[in-house]
C-alpha cells in the first residue's frame, strides 16, 4: 500500500531552479528530500507527476526499466516549455537519450568501443597540449581574462571536434546553435532555427565524410556501414553538443567554486595528485545537469511505498540527490579529499553518460594546469566578475573574469 507521501500537498509550479548560491541546489529541495524524497509535483501544464530528490530513490528509478526515456511518452516538462510537445520536430533516429532498450542498446553498443577508458587515456597527451596552448594565449594576453571564452569553452570544443572529425574552424557556428538550444528562454522559432542550422551543418559533414572518410569517430561509424545518414547526423549532434557544453560549464563553474573556497584551491594547487578526487567532488558538489533527467512510468510502479501510476512523469533531481546527507557526509561542504565516487552527475543505469571518461580526463588535466600556470589566480575585482547562466538546461557561467 502507498504510504502517506502520496497524501501530502504537491509541490506547486513545477521544478525549483533558482539557486540562491551559485553552487548549491535551490533551497526548496533540501526539505523535500528530508521529508518526502518522492514528492507529488504539479507540472507547469497542470500534469500531476513526481519530483524525486533522494539519492537512493534517484538511482533506483534510473536503473528501473519500468521507467521510460522515450520522448513520445514524456509529454510534460517540469519547467515552462518554449513550445508544446506537438510543435517540436519528431524524434530523429539515433537519438540515444530519447529511446529505450533494445533500440538504445543497439546504438550504445556501436559507440561504446569509441569511448573506452583506454582510448580516452590515449587522448591525454593531446588534451594536455590543447590546455597548454590556451594557457599560453591567456598568459601572453595578460590579465584580466574571461576564462569562459579563453579557457573553459574552447578546450572541450576542440577536443570533441578532433575526436568526431568536425572542423574546428566552424566552432563559432555550432557553439552559437548549441547555446541557443540550451537556453531555456529561447523563443520557439529561434530554437527550431538553431536546430535546423546545426542539422544542416552536420548533414554536410556526414556527406563529406561518406565521400572521403578520415581517421575520426564519425568516419569510423560511417565505414562501419550499420547506420544510415539520419542516424549518423543525430548521433553526431548529440556527441558534439553534449561533448562541449557539459565539460565547458564544469571547467568554468568548478574554477569559480575553487576560487570561492581558497583552502580547497590551495590543496589542489599544491598537490596535483588530488586532481582525480577533486574532479569527482566538483561533479558531485556542482551537479550542472539541473533539469531532469525525466522519465515516464510504463505501468503502475511502487517505489518506497509510493505508487507512481502508468503514464505519470517523473523528474529526477541530480543536484538534490548529490547533496543527500544519507549518502555523503557533510554533503553541503566542498571537500576535494572526500571519496566522492558514486555521485549521479553522469546519471546511472543504461543511460549513464557515454563520454564521462573523456570529461573526467579533460578536467583532471585542465584544473591543475590552470593553477600551476597561475598560482595567484583570483577573481577580478569588479562587479559581476562571475555571471551564472541559470536559464539554461546545463547550469554554468556566462562569464568568469579573473586576474593573477
Amino acid at each position: 500500500m502507498a504510504n502517506e507521501t502520496t497524501e501530502l500537498p504537491p509541490v506547486p509550479q513545477g521544478l525549483p531552479t533558482v539557486r540562491q548560491c551559485p553552487f548549491d541546489p535551490p533551497a526548496e529541495l533540501a526539505p523535500l528530500r528530508e521529508q518526502r524524497p518522492i514528492s507529488r509535483m504539479i507540472y507547469p501544464d497542470g500534469h500531476h507527476g513526481w519530483l524525486v530528490t533522494g539519492y537512493r530513490q534517484v538511482r533506483a528509478i534510473l536503473a528501473d526499466r519500468r521507467f521510460s526515456s522515450r520522448r513520445e511518452l514524456i509529454r510534460h516538462s517540469p519547467i515552462p516549455m518554449r513550445m508544446s510537445p506537438d510543435e517540436l520536430p519528431p524524434p530523429m533516429p539515433g537519438a540515444l537519450t530519447q529511446v529505450d532498450p533494445p533500440e538504445h542498446t543497439h546504438y550504445r553498443r556501436l559507440l561504446t568501443g569509441q569511448f573506452t577508458v583506454r582510448r580516452m587515456q590515449q587522448l591525454t597527451p593531446r588534451i594536455e597540449q590543447i590546455v597548454e596552448e590556451h594557457l599560453d594565449a591567456l598568459e601572453n594576453a595578460g590579465p584580466p581574462a574571461d576564462l569562459v571564452p579563453g579557457f573553459a569553452l574552447p578546450i572541450p570544443s576542440l577536443v570533441i571536434c578532433e575526436l568526431l572529425g568536425v572542423p574546428y574552424d566552424d566552432h563559432e557556428r555550432f557553439q552559437r546553435d548549441s547555446a541557443t538550444m540550451f537556453n531555456l528562454d529561447t523563443p520557439g522559432d529561434k530554437l527550431i532555427e538553431a536546430m535546423n542550422d546545426l542539422t544542416a551543418f552536420l548533414a554536410e559533414l556526414v556527406e563529406r565524410k561518406r565521400a572521403k572518410p578520415e581517421d575520426d569517430l564519425l568516419s569510423g561509424l560511417i565505414t562501419g556501414g550499420v547506420l544510415n545518414d539520419e542516424e549518423l547526423l543525430t548521433i553526431a549532434m548529440t556527441l558534439l553538443v553534449a561533448g562541449h557544453e557539459t565539460t565547458a560549464n564544469m571547467l568554468s563553474l568548478g574554477t569559480y567554486a575553487l576560487l570561492e573556497h581558497p583552502g580547497q584551491l590551495a590543496a589542489l594547487r599544491d598537490d596535483p595528485a588530488l586532481a582525480g578526487n577533486a574532479v569527482e567532488e566538483l561533479l558531485r558538489y556542482l551537479s550542472i545537469v539541473h533539469i531532469g533527467p525525466i522519465r515516464a512510468a510504463l505501468g503502475d510502479v511502487e517505489i518506497d511505498g509510493v505508487l507512481i501510476k502508468a503514464g505519470e512523469g517523473v523528474t529526477l533531481n541530480l543536484p538534490a540527490a548529490n547533496r543527500d546527507p544519507a549518502r555523503f557526509g557533510q554533503a553541503d561542504e566542498l571537500d576535494i579529499t572526500r571519496p566522492a565516487t558514486g555521485h549521479v552527475s553522469f546519471g546511472h543505469g543504461v543511460h549513464q553518460c557515454l563520454g564521462q571518461q573523456l570529461a573526467r580526463i579533460e578536467m583532471r588535466v585542465a584544473y591543475p594546469a590552470l593553477l600551476r600556470r597561475f598560482p595567484g589566480l583570483r577573481l577580478a575585482d569588479e562587479p559581476d566578475a562571475a555571471v551564472p547562466r541559470p536559464h539554461a538546461a546545463i547550469y554554468g557561467l556566462n562569464r568568469l573574469l579573473v586576474t593573477w
